[in-house]
């Protein structure tokens, strides 16, 4: 196993460590909570092992399922009994994975497993978040821990997600053919170990420093993009990311429940916003590389419906999309500076999406793309100072 395997590892160690420790002493509410934070690297664990070292497997199983009936046990004899043997569990199967020598690969290819561009957008959005569901200008501290935590969860989908497309990045050209894993530098399990430990280690940072719904937010946002868009609707269905969109509208949410400790109507507007935007956004990208998505075989709405179809559907989801970022000034969730922000973005918008639909350009297409980024990042920038203004 990997480094980030046995950081891992010595996370749960750490963390049923504290628990055991806790629970002896009496911290009742602290107990409580450092024994939460120790459930996601042993889930982490868990999985990895599974996936990538079976022989630690039923140490890791037996770790967890321990744990777990700690919690459902209540004489303090048994229960304290019952977390000490998870806690030497995770310990033994801890030291088994510094047993050998793995290949690692280079250190700044795990930067790029990150998917740092992808993640700069989707930490303004969630940063806008925070300002709306703040009602302003948010405490710093907060704010810091809420970006640090949708960071690592980010970029812990991002590398599942490298993990689970090595196969077809390998068949869609120079784009892709040479990312960490598809092209070999990175071992796949190191990966998968890495998107593991960055996923656990986002949630026990935002549910000690934060608040357990921004947690679970962004922990239901990674699974969602990992499990349900990439392993199934990417490779089955021509509107794969229509759904698969509702991953990349989460941050919002996230930095919205970091901010508020719940959710609100502006939250839901802003996820609304991402969610339409998804589809025109990434059609434009399609009809850029449409060739290298039918080499992979992944059916993405040009190649399973032509580019006419494709230029026609995004110029009618930019006319949704126009409507549903002026709703909320109509409903007095946002004011003009985000309105009028929001008029002149959108009318662009649907202009370079009517040019696309007329010329069926590729050249458009790599225009109308470039602007979708610029687009949303100026939107949600928009939203932000509306609500300190």
């Amino acid at each position: 196993m990997g480094n980030w395997a046995r950081l891992t590892a010595l996370a749960a160690v750490a963390g049923t460590g504290l628990a055991v420790v806790s629970g002896a002493a009496g911290w009742g509410t602290a107990h409580r909570l450092l024994a939460a934070l120790a459930l996601p690297p042993l889930a982490a664990l868990a999985a990895t092992a599974w996936l990538t070292a079976r022989r630690l497997l039923p140490g890791a199983l037996t770790s967890l399922a321990v744990f777990g009936l700690a919690a459902l046990l209540t004489g303090p004899v048994i229960h304290l009994a019952a977390a000490s043997l998870a806690f030497a569990s995770t310990a033994y199967v801890a030291a088994l994975t510094f047993r050998g020598h793995a290949e690692q690969g280079p250190l700044r290819d795990y930067l790029t497993l990150t998917k740092p561009r992808i993640m700069s957008l989707l930490l303004l959005t969630g940063a806008a978040g925070v300002f709306v569901g703040a009602g302003g200008v948010p405490a710093w501290g907060a704010f810091a821990a809420t970006m640090a935590g949708l960071a690592l969860a980010c970029g812990g989908a991002s590398a599942l997600n490298h993990y689970l497309d090595r196969d077809i990045d390998k068949l869609m050209g120079s784009r892709t053919e040479q990312r960490p894993v598809a092209s070999g530098r990175v071992p796949a399990e190191r990966a998968l170990e890495f998107g593991f430990a960055l996923s656990a280690f986002s949630f026990v940072l935002l549910d000690s420093l934060v608040n357990l719904p921004t947690a679970l937010l962004a922990l239901a946002g990674n699974l969602f993009y990992v499990l349900v868009y990439t392993r199934w609707l990417k490779r089955s269905t021509p509107h794969n990311i229509v759904i698969g969109g509702a991953a990349g509208a989460v941050p919002p949410l996230v930095g919205y429940a970091g901010a508020s400790g719940h959710l609100g109507f502006a939250a839901l507007v802003m996820f609304v916003v991402v969610f339409v935007w998804t589809p025109p956004h990434f059609w434009a990208l399609a009809l850029m590389i449409k060739e290298h998505y039918a080499r992979a075989n992944v059916p993405m709405l040009p190649v399973a419906r032509g580019e006419a179809e494709t230029a026609k559907q995004i110029v009618r989801y930019t006319i949704v999309l126009i409507a549903v970022t002026l709703a909320p000034v109509a409903l007095g969730t946002f004011g003009l500076v985000y309105g009028i922000s929001a008029l002149v973005l959108g009318a662009l918008f649907l202009w370079l999406a009517i040019e696309l639909r007329r010329t069926l350009d590729r050249s458009v297409a790599v225009k109308l793309f470039h602007y979708s980024l610029l687009y949303l990042a100026l939107l949600f920038v928009a939203m932000a100072l509306d609500t300190v203004v």
